[in-house]
């Protein structure tokens, strides 16, 4: 009888701590080939470094020799119909005491209108003081802020700017 006991024991015994380990360190491994493997597909490496000239060339320096109007185009042009108006620091309705900052960008259709951009900058900027936190707040706030600035430059524009452009908006 204590013979079967002890084969029936045999039969149970764990496995080695040589396979677990083998197990665990293969496991490992391919969990690592796996996702460095999805990480390239997902995140290919960068292209080499652009030489410092180049560089400076297109960030708007002077390091490479080269005349400015070869650098990068600057966004409110003429050309492109977009006139960036000077940023906007108005104190909000309620409360009284937070500050907000926002750049904005015009988009007119045909040639810009200095003067008309003018209007719409100081109309904004009467705008912004009648706005309370509660209505800016959260992602429909600045929807709504943004649809309420659209109507209002289509009426005074009178149809001549196609398109608002916030760059920043910062609530203190």
């Amino acid at each position: 009888m204590a013979d079967q006991e002890e084969a029936g024991a045999e039969a149970k015994k764990k496995p080695s701590i040589v396979v677990t380990i083998g197990i665990v360190a293969g496991l490992t491994v391919a969990a690592i080939g796996g996702g460095w493997l999805v990480g390239n597909l997902l995140a290919p490496a960068e292209p080499a470094a652009e030489p410092a000239a180049e560089v400076a060339a297109a960030e708007g320096g002077h390091g490479g020799g080269k005349d400015d109007k070869e650098g990068v185009p600057h966004i409110s042009t003429e050309a492109n119909g977009i006139v960036l108006l000077e940023p906007i620091t108005s104190n909000l309705a309620y409360p009284s005491d937070n500050l907000v900052r926002m750049e904005v960008a015009l988009m007119f259709k045909g040639p810009p209108d200095v003067a008309m951009a003018e209007t719409i900058h100081q109309d904004i900027l009467a705008y912004m003081r009648t706005v309370s936190l509660q209505q800016v707040q959260g992602p429909r706030g600045f929807q709504y802020l943004r649809d309420d600035l659209k109507e209002r430059v289509d009426l005074r524009s009178e149809g001549r700017v196609t398109n608002i452009m916030f760059r920043t908006f910062v609530i203190e």
